[in-house]
């Protein structure tokens, strides 16, 4: 497997948790609030670093406020948006740098394959804190390990 190929197994995996996070949070009469709150900022931050990667505007806020439809719906969205920038610009952007202001406009430069990197990484931390609170609530959370999905062949 080549780079391009891991990151396109990463960008697979990201979509099928936060599927998966969707999924089990419907399941339940009444989930935390603060799960959606997360999953929203999970999109929101995809959103945010597309936008950094495109040299455009985000559509939303790092921290939008949204309901499980709406997540649900910006997740297949976001998937498209993914995958259309990674059919584009990949292999070759990997080693390519972008600029940008962070949240307090601070200008900063990165690497593509970092971002990318922050992006998958940034998510699985929060879908972790959405399992403690899935837990803390008496739920049980989406198995959304990695090597699961690698193991069921769920992300091929």
């Amino acid at each position: 497997m080549n780079l391009s190929e891991h990151y396109e197994q990463l960008r697979r995996y990201d979509v099928w948790a936060n599927r998966e996070i969707v999924a089990s949070l419907k399941k339940q009469a009444s989930p935390p609030a603060r799960c959606t709150q997360l999953l929203a900022h999970i999109i929101g931050a995809e959103y945010v670093w597309l936008a950094r990667l495109n040299q455009s505007a985000p559509p939303v806020a790092v921290w939008p406020e949204m309901t499980l439809p709406q997540c649900e719906e910006h997740i297949g969205q976001l998937d498209n948006i993914w995958t259309e920038y990674c059919a584009k610009h990949l292999p070759a952007g990997l080693e390519g740098s972008i600029t940008y202001k962070n949240s307090k406009g601070e200008p900063w430069s990165s690497r593509v394959q970092d971002v990318l990197a922050h992006v998958f990484l940034h998510s699985a931390y929060h879908r972790g804190q959405i399992a403690s609170e899935m837990r803390r609530a008496g739920y049980t959370p989406a198995y959304t390990d990695f090597i699961h999905a690698v193991r069921q062949e769920l992300i091929v």
